[in-house]
């Protein structure tokens, strides 16, 4: 019969078998509120009323009389 033959031991291999858990961390996310007025310019018109004092003067009356006519 034949002698036993001397095994070969290879280096060792690592197998990992990966776990994972969660784990919350806190994200903070500020939020600033802005009020804004806006100014929008709106025309007011405002009537200032005048009264003057006119005198017409139609000038001397010329044609109260008659003029004969002329030919």
């Amino acid at each position: 019969m034949y002698r036993p033959v001397r095994p070969i031991i290879c280096p060792p291999k690592c197998v990992f078998h990966d776990f994972y858990t969660t784990r919350e961390v806190p994200v903070i996310h500020p939020i600033v509120n802005i009020n804004r007025q806006h100014i929008v310019n709106v025309p007011r018109h405002i009537y200032q009323p005048m009264t003057r004092n006119v005198v017409v003067d139609p000038g001397y009356p010329m044609d109260c009389c008659p003029r004969p006519r002329c030919r």
